[in-house]
């Protein structure tokens, strides 16, 4: 296994390789507040990192990545077009993997530009590609835009498009969710019961915890008023899964696409931004005739991914998690931003995984 040394002297080259490129080398703190990625994420989160209590400072969480902190750093007082870089560790909970590490050290490089972002895709990508490059690995490629745009498009009430779009990230419930309402799942029991019952407040048991009457009462009408929506049509989410299904080289990914846009105009414009950044690809050297597209990658991911999405594979390891990843991440600037926003992407290297890659080569 690689030590510590090696790692940070890794790091650095990777670093200094991304601060050839352009990018300003930025720093942030181990310890983040947790309200923001609460706030983000919700308390899913809690389970995928560490979190302290600070008498002044309240909870803090050990960083389990960077792009928040640089985000937040950016839209604070960055200039336009900005690129960045950054090495350090992240901490992440591996409760289902004893073997993963649950702290490792990452390099970084993100773009923050208004202008031609199927370029900054492209450069992203392959400059983390070339980095990579004396190591034979898979990259694989995903464009959660397409989704969230199939979703925005569905014939259904705002608050169902909110709930799908909310859970992209965890597919069982995404799943769950569609199947729901689409109509071929049942109403749970207990729900029913709820549904059933003239006047559920009237017999309800003394309220406890944080919601008042009023809320509950709220959320009840919420439900009835979902109970009485018309169904997603099967022919809806037989488009959903078409495009969840497709996994192809991105040339015929693309005509896949352009044939699922025909009948979900709503796709179109996600469809061309694709086509923009194949060719941008192209333009930087990168074998697009044989790079994989997967019309579900990215969805276990960082959940602040909403567009393009990718990851560098070790083949014959598939027990190893990915040598690096990336993606653009333009809605979280604007939650971040207070206002503000920018088209962002970017994405990390692991450079520990990279050594003991070489030492198995």
């Amino acid at each position: 296994m690689p030590q510590r040394a090696e790692i940070r002297a890794r790091a650095d080259a990777l670093r200094a390789r991304f601060e050839a490129a352009g990018a300003v080398r930025v720093e942030t703190s181990v310890l983040q507040p947790a309200e923001v990625l609460l706030d983000l994420y919700g308390e899913d989160i809690r389970a995928r990192a560490y979190v302290t209590s600070d008498a002044l400072r309240g909870e803090q969480m050990l960083r389990p990545d960077f792009t928040v902190p640089v985000v937040q750093m950016h839209m604070e007082h960055g200039a336009e077009p900005a690129r960045y870089t950054y090495t350090g560790e992240v901490f992440r909970r591996q409760e289902d993997d004893a073997a993963r590490p649950n702290e490792y050290t990452q390099v970084g490089f993100e773009i923050f530009a208004r202008q031609a972002p199927a370029d900054a895709d492209a450069e992203v990508f392959a400059l983390i590609r070339d980095a990579l490059s004396p190591l034979d690995l898979r990259a694989a490629t995903g464009d959660i835009g397409i989704l969230k745009a199939a979703v925005q498009g569905l014939e259904t009430t705002e608050p169902r498009k909110r709930a799908l779009a909310r859970h992209i990230w965890r597919p069982r419930r995404f799943r769950a969710l569609l199947e729901r309402y689409s109509g071929r799942a049942p109403v749970p029991p207990s729900r029913a019961a709820l549904l059933a019952d003239g006047d559920p407040l009237a017999r309800a048991a003394p309220l406890i915890g944080l919601r008042s009457k009023a809320e509950v009462a709220a959320r009840i009408a919420a439900l009835r008023e979902d109970a009485a929506a018309t169904p997603i049509s099967a022919v809806q989410v037989d488009l959903i899964d078409a495009i969840l299904d497709v996994r192809e080289t991105l040339p015929y990914a693309l005509e896949r696409l352009r044939d699922i846009a025909v009948d979900m105009p709503a796709i179109t414009e996600a469809v061309f931004c694709l086509q923009d950044r194949i060719e941008a690809l192209d333009k930087r050297g990168v074998d697009v005739g044989a790079l994989e597209f997967e019309g579900s990658y990215g969805r276990t991911q960082m959940e602040y991914y909403d567009g393009f999405v990718f990851g560098f594979y070790a083949g014959t390891r598939p027990d190893l998690p990915p040598v690096a990843t990336g993606g653009r991440y333009d809605a979280l600037t604007r939650v971040l931003g207070q206002g503000r926003e920018i088209p962002a992407v970017g994405g990390v290297i692991r450079p520990g995984l990279l050594l003991r890659l070489e030492d198995l080569a």
